[in-house]
């Protein structure tokens, strides 16, 4: 595979390209440039984070879950760039070490990155910026003063990097880089047993932690057609390829605690790869966004040739590891209707910021004159799939919006699911969990103040 980038202002020529090489590997192995560290090299510590700027602008991204096909027509800068052509340090760099933000220094290439890419763009939100970087020493409160000293100095000009013109539309890199939903249809058709490639934040691990081989490869980053959110006065249709950082900022609007829980469920390097699209065809019974978009209603739609197909969401997960997704057939789409704001998203992990559900409950609950009128409520982390709690969502339809109606629903979890226990929590702790989710979103209805984030002396 051919692919041509920028690194660090320059210009890349790579030809025969292994598709599953990272660029961590790659920049440490083959350029020498050992300042991006491996840390985890799963995603999570943020020691390999680098800025990666296409049509959208700069991004945070980790280059350890990151296979440099991914790259093509793109600008990387890694921490020996981030400094000006004379040696003249970024506004951030400076303000570390006047705040004395680095201790041992394993993380501090990671932290400089990602408060680079917030620096130029703009971001003044640096525990959410930089909730994705891992320190060990500092307990971050220098590292915070140093992101807020550097706010305000204006971005330097040397890091207005623009995408690799010379990787255009037309350069597809052969069956394996298809440059539109058409494209990728014909070569999924033809190759059907080759591992799609959205965001690579699980396929990532596949080679790094399990060292499958996972040839053939068809990387969907260049279809663009499969990208972005439209919405109209009836309908909300969100391309497969949307990243999660795209879909958060317009779930906050849409749909605000579901946007909360996108910003939690994953760091920024996290969420500027991974796709909608993949994480619903990656099946997860864990996953977060399957659950909310059941609450809401949602629909599928597939495509495999030129064949579509749309069903409801939640009958896409027939059994744990099992889809009803054809051999050569791909996520496209998701939609769901416009409707007012009933849903809240129930996120309950050991750590608050980028972690594992424990239990997500989504709870979307129509009340009309003091009477439940419809019900959807989904789950995460209660069976091998994610799940609707039909028995209560019927326990609730029809009743009055009362504490007692909540009472009796709450029996209907024990008919719906039957948990398993593991190292996250056990299967009793589950049920209560999710009743006390139902309690809670009553609760909440109400006027109640239930969370303990918004809890004051």
């Amino acid at each position: 595979m051919d692919i041509t980038f920028l690194l660090n202002g320059e210009t890349v020529d790579l030809t025969g390209v292994a598709p599953t090489v990272t660029l961590l590997d790659w920049l440490r192995e083959d350029r020498g440039l050992t300042g991006t560290k491996e840390g985890c090299n799963e995603g999570d510590c943020g020691a390999c984070t680098v800025m990666v700027t296409d049509q959208g602008g700069p991004k945070a991204l980790n280059a350890c879950i990151l296979f440099l096909p991914q790259l093509h027509g793109k600008a990387i800068r890694t921490v020996e760039g981030v400094s000006g052509p004379e040696g003249d340090l970024h506004p951030v760099q400076q303000a570390m070490i006047d705040h004395h933000g680095s201790q041992c220094g394993f993380c501090t290439p990671g932290f400089i990155m990602s408060m680079a890419v917030g620096h130029q763009t703009g971001a003044t939100d640096h525990d959410t910026q930089l909730a994705g970087n891992l320190c060990r020493c500092t307990g971050y409160a220098p590292i915070i003063r140093a992101a807020k000293a550097a706010a305000d100095v204006p971005a330097p000009d040397w890091l207005r990097d623009a995408p690799e013109a010379r990787a255009d539309a037309s350069a597809e890199a052969g069956r394996a880089l298809p440059g539109s939903s058409d494209a990728l249809a014909r070569a999924y058709e033809q190759h059907p047993n080759a591992t799609l490639v959205a965001g690579a934040t699980d396929v990532g691990l596949w080679v790094t932690k399990q060292l499958r081989d996972l040839d053939p490869v068809i990387f969907l980053n260049r279809c663009d057609d499969l990208k972005g959110v439209e919405i109209d006065a009836d309908c909300v249709r969100i391309g497969a390829m949307t990243d999660m950082e795209d879909l958060r900022a317009v779930m906050a609007d849409l749909h605000p605690s579901y946007g909360e829980m996108i910003r939690r469920y994953a760091s920024v390097q996290v969420r500027n790869a991974a796709t909608i699209g993949g994480n619903i065809a990656n099946g997860s019974p864990i996953g977060d966004n399957p659950p909310a978009l059941i609450a809401l209603g949602a629909s599928l739609h597939l495509r495999k040739g030129d064949t579509r197909r749309e069903m409801p969401l939640e009958a896409f997960f027939l059994d744990y590891g099992k889809q009803d997704r054809l051999p050569g057939e791909f996520v496209e789409a998701i939609s769901f209707p416009r409707q007012p704001d009933r849903l809240k998203c129930y996120k309950l992990s050991k750590r608050f910021d980028q972690d594992i559900s424990a239990v997500c409950g989504c709870f979307n609950i129509t009340v009309t004159d003091g009477t439940v009128a419809e019900a959807r409520v989904a789950f995460g982390g209660m069976a091998g799939i994610p799940k609707r709690a039909r028995h209560v969502e019927v326990a609730l339809e029809g009743q009055p919006w009362e504490a007692a109606t909540i009472t009796m629903a709450q029996a209907g979890f024990e008919q719906d699911f039957t948990p398993l226990g593991d190292m996250r929590a056990s299967a009793a702790y589950r049920l209560e969990t999710a009743k006390a989710m139902l309690e809670r979103y009553f609760a909440e209805d109400i006027g109640g103040a239930q969370s303990v984030l918004e809890i004051a002396p």
